[in-house]
């Protein structure tokens, strides 16, 4: 153990020493005694729990395994196997109906409502380009993707097309119409915006062809900046600002006739900077990468240097945006996303530190790091809150297990009870089924609840692995259980008093050049009572946005409170088919596809550290993939297996011939190495593993298999 430092009792890895020692501690009154005690006591405390609950998890799912070979899938009893629940402790009972009691939230948590990014703050420059998106160009955002058409004389080209852009800005114009209709006219007419003075009060006025008009709501203008010739007009509506630029001398103003130039909308509200399933994160080194981007967020000093179109660009933090309000007076604007953070879930454990010559548990070590660096907080939380999503928790003991950590690590450095707060994300079946119960037990410091397809649906697959024949993962997506999950997130929320305290969360858009396809379809989100859904970049954060102008989330909220809550008998509901419903054809496309998407993500992972990727699917689709949807396919996979629809030699002939495929997709990549060429290579035998061992792996999860072949790829790489 020569390489560790003896830290009070821990043995730790001298980079996390150094870390936390000469860059997260500076400034702060907690000595590096009392951190490494803390963390001691922490983990002795915490370490035999965190055991027995996994074991707990075990135990249970071979209790179920063994009802489903009894008695086959739910729908054969379903009375039976929710007595069986309750009998075994699954479920538990419910509590009397409360309401939560967290304080001390921002409001882009309580009051506003929108866009919610999720990326890897293991990448920097992803990381600064998400905690800006706060605000963004929606000329821009209409301008490079699918929502203009892109046939005819709309089409890009490799250079400015005036008909495009003449299209974006009458896209821009109906958004304005609808979200700040004025008295007469519409935008698209308008030849001018003027900030008029009476008295001490600004208001605006719009100049149209057919005369002088105004904002029907006047209220809507709440500041200006700038020059009359050239400035920025402030708006608002259902609490996000609109920024209406004026430039009569830029491209775009000099063929309008009011001279507007864009028009930026407040877009991706909070950002959760991820340290799990969007990061590739298996040692000391990647920890301390993970922390040291997260510390450079809290304190304001993250920055990266990168070549873009040939000439050199420096990214770093948003200043806020300075305006006057309507009285003249100072009018500042947050010009960040509010900030998150993801920590891993209870599963995996960590060497870069030794209790007792063992590895801790992952999450020990994140709830104190990430708390201690987000202490450094100058610009993100006006309230001093540390916001800390949790996720991959199996039921209510688990969340409490969770609230009972963050209590500790608030002792250790000196912070006050609940100044750390939890997110919840409901992804697993047991917090699911017992959704009331898990947010009962975080009541005092719970900021919000979200759904997720993917994860969600790969526990679904796992916990009821001995049921039967899966469906196709597309199949998956329209089934009862699915809405009944979704229903039961909003309503079993509102009814323990989110609304206006805590937000409500929606899944992620997983195709990030399909935005046409995203705005017909993500305003069900808002309209669902959700105050904040998943988008997969700024971009599509800017276009998301539109949504919570078109619908008001509290009247949508208020529309919802009180409905019945589905029962769980809907929840339980995930068929099985016969294993003769699929023809031949339709069982080897969809193992191609789980195959192909498996390779695809798995082979950057493993190879390269990328922990979040767009891999194109089997039809050239650009996914956004990351260890949420690798579970669903490598579970998917690990079913049909299990119950003879394919055999083991099938299923490796498939990842053959699916590697080459993938291969030629990542041709351009220079770092990439072929799999096709050696089918005993680290990344491809990951990748089929998952497949092959995906039954036995714990709650389906794909971290242990990928962790150790990142290590075996990073040791030889080492040598």
């Amino acid at each position: 153990m020569g390489e560790y430092l003896t830290k009070s009792g821990l043995l730790v890895h001298p980079l996390l020493a150094d870390f936390v020692e000469k860059e997260a501690l500076p400034g702060l009154r907690v000595t590096a005694d009392q951190f490494w005690s803390g963390l001691r006591q922490l983990v002795a405390e915490h370490g035999p729990v965190n055991a027995r609950l996994l074991q707990r998890r075990d135990d249970l799912q071979t209790q179920l395994d063994e009802w489903h070979h009894k008695y086959g899938p739910v729908a054969n009893n379903p009375q039976g196997y929710e007595f069986f629940l309750r009998d075994i402790g699954y479920l538990v009972p419910e509590p009397a109906d409360f309401t939560i009691e967290t304080s001390g939230l921002d409001p882009e948590i309580t009051s506003l409502c929108g866009p919610q990014l999720v990326v890897p703050v293991s990448n920097a420059r992803y990381a600064l380009n998400a905690a800006n998106a706060r605000w963004g160009s929606l000329y821009d955002a209409l301008y490079g993707t699918d929502v203009i058409s892109r046939e005819g004389d709309l089409a890009p080209g490799t250079g400015f097309n005036s008909h495009r852009a003449q299209a974006v800005v009458e896209r821009a114009a109906a958004f304005l119409d609808e979200s700040f209709p004025l008295r007469t006219g519409s935008h698209r007419d308008a030849t001018g915006y003027h900030v008029e003075k009476s008295g001490d009060v600004r208001t605006l006025v719009i100049d149209t062809a057919s005369g002088r008009t105004a904002l029907q709501d006047e209220a809507a203008f709440v500041g200006y900046g700038g020059t009359e010739q050239a400035g920025e007009l402030v708006l608002r509506h259902n609490g996000l600002h609109v920024v209406l630029v004026i430039n009569p001398a830029s491209t775009i103003g000099q063929a309008h006739r009011a001279g507007l130039s864009d028009v930026i909308v407040e877009a991706a509200l909070t950002t959760i900077q991820d340290c799990e399933d969007s990061v590739a994160a298996v040692d000391a080194a990647d920890k301390v990468g993970v922390y040291r981007n997260w510390l450079g967020l809290m304190n304001g000093t993250l920055e990266d240097t990168f070549e873009k179109a040939g000439r050199t660009v420096t990214r770093k933090l948003n200043p806020d945006r300075a305006y006057k309000d309507v009285n003249g007076q100072p009018l500042v604007l947050k010009g960040r996303s509010l900030l998150l953070v993801r920590n891993v879930g209870h599963l995996m454990t960590t060497d870069a530190v030794l209790f007792d010559g063992k590895p801790i548990g992952e999450g020990l070590m994140d709830a104190a790091i990430t708390a201690l660096c987000a202490m450094q907080d100058k610009l993100n939380s006006s309230t001093g809150a540390i916001y800390i999503v949790k996720p991959k928790m199996h039921g209510p003991e688990e969340v409490a297990f969770a609230c009972a950590i963050f209590a500790s690590v608030e002792a250790m450095l000196g912070l006050a009870p609940n100044t750390i707060k939890i997110g919840i994300m409901d992804e697993e079946r047991r917090t699911s089924a017992n959704l009331k119960a898990a947010i009962y037990q975080a009541r005092q410091r719970v900021f919000f609840i979200n759904t997720g397809f993917l994860d969600r649906t790969g526990d679904e697959i796992h916990t009821s692995m001995e049921a039967g024949v899966v469906l196709r993962k597309d199949e998956i997506k329209a089934e009862r259980w699915i809405a009944s999950y979704e229903d039961r997130n909003v309503l079993i929320g509102l009814a323990c008093g989110f609304s206006g305290r805590a937000q409500i969360g929606k899944g992620m858009w997983a195709r990030p050049d399909d935005m046409a396809a995203m705005m017909a379809a993500k305003s069900s989100h808002p309209g669902a009572g959700a105050n904040t859904a998943w988008v997969p970049s700024p971009t599509a954060a800017t276009l998301h946005a539109l949504h919570y102008h078109q619908i008001d989330v509290f009247e949508a909220q208020r529309r919802r409170h009180n409905q019945a809550v589905p029962p769980l008998g809907e929840l339980f509901s995930m068929p099985v088919q016969a294993p003769y419903a699929l023809s031949r054809e339709e069982i080897t496309r969809e193992l191609e596809n789980n195959a192909q998407g498996i390779l695809g993500y798995v082979v950057r992972w493993v190879q390269q550290g990328v922990g979040c990727s767009k891999v194109p699917d089997i039809n050239n689709v650009g996914l956004m993939e990351d260890r949420a949807t690798c579970r669903i396919s490598s579970q998917a996979v690990a079913n049909w297996l299990r119950h003879g629809l394919v055999n083991r030699d099938e299923v490796t002939a498939t990842f053959e011939r699916m590697a080459a495929i993938v291969d030629g997709q990542n041709a351009g990549d220079p770092l990439y190495r072929p799999m096709a060429e050696n089918f005993q290579s680290v990344a491809f035998r990951a990748a089929l593993d998952l497949a092959l061992l995906g039954a036995n792996q714990p709650s389906g999860y794909t971290e242990p298999l990928l962790h150790a072949a990142r290590r075996k790829v990073k040791a030889r790489n080492a040598k």
